[in-house]
């Protein structure tokens, strides 16, 4: 199958089940006012445009982070204009062959339900095989993940393999519209990240970083300014890997291998029901991108530099 062919069967996949996904994932291009174009389906040469006016410049700073079990000191990026959350979403003075392969563990808060009939947001298996490829991780975690896999959650953010970083807690939206999810307002939003730091501490995970991920990828300056007083550093991606409800790995694989330079910062999925082949995938990815010459770091090591 040639890659043309399979990229458009992820992207027939992605728009049969964009439905399903709008309740429980959304997604973008990860820009201020993004349209509809979803995050996960699109492809890698389709990768977000530069931050909006208001995000910082990718300067770095060493700076302590506020929120529970977060190291005493993180690399952040300094505020922008205005004191606006900074956003983050590639090294691009970045010449060394690193990468960092982000997983979202989405779920929303009232998909409750929908688990203890037996949907699986979790991932353990994709979990297990970047600890034994020995890849290091970051995973943008809800803090109703953490509540429905408090084990889980634990046991990865005590692994120094990983890094657990904030996707909010419900995952509703931080601005409207955002691909059908529910909107929160300023202070709903600012307190939404807040309990979703509780929610890992509760779990006992204390590898957590001071960074936040918007649901959907969806954010504008008013999204930032709300999260001005909550210290994080807001983290997108410049390369989409297209693994929500894609039914070939080797597509996904292809795709993120198309996409990555160095200092990139790869979108995935630790959702069974929504990404179901990213493990399958990663199998992929690591070898072939270590053959290449590339390192695999967190999202610290990538803003640190």
């Amino acid at each position: 199958m040639t890659i043309s062919v399979r990229k458009a069967a992820v992207a027939a996949a992605l728009g049969a089940a964009l439905g399903v996904c709008l309740s429980g994932c959304g997604g973008s291009t990860g820009t201020a006012g993004a349209g509809p174009q979803a995050r996960m389906g699109t492809p890698a040469a389709s990768a977000p445009p530069a931050s909006p006016s208001g995000a910082a410049s990718p300067a770095a700073s060493s700076s302590a982070s506020p929120q529970p079990g977060a190291p005493a000191k993180a690399p952040m990026l300094a505020p922008g204009p205005n004191g606006l959350t900074p956003v983050f979403e590639r090294a691009k003075q970045h010449t060394e062959k690193t990468v960092a392969l982000t997983f979202d563990a989405d779920m929303t808060s009232d998909q409750g339900p929908r688990a203890d009939a037996g949907e699986h947001f979790d991932n353990p298996q994709l979990i297990s095989t970047l600890r034994a490829l020995k890849v290091p991780s970051t995973i943008f975690m809800t803090g109703r993940w953490a509540e429905e896999y408090p084990d889980q959650a634990k046991s990865i953010g005590t692994d120094p393999n990983f890094e657990i970083a904030n996707h909010s807690y419900s995952h509703h939206a931080f601005k409207s519209p955002c691909y059908g999810l529910p909107a929160l307002d300023g202070a709903a939003a600012r307190a939404d990240v807040d309990r979703a730091f509780e929610a890992f501490r509760k779990a006992g995970a204390v590898n957590t970083v001071p960074y936040f991920r918007f649901p959907g990828g969806c954010y504008d300056d008013e999204a930032l300014r709300a999260l001005s007083t909550a210290k994080v550093t807001a983290v997108q991606w410049d390369v989409v890997s297209g693994d929500a409800f894609a039914k070939d790995p080797g597509a996904v694989a292809e795709q993120v291998l198309a996409g990555v330079k160095p200092g990139s910062v790869v979108v995935m999925h630790c959702t069974r029901s929504a990404a179901p082949v990213t493990e399958e995938a990663i199998q992929k990815i690591v070898p072939e991108l270590r053959k290449r010459g590339y390192r695999f770091v967190k999202v610290s090591e990538l803003i640190g530099k």
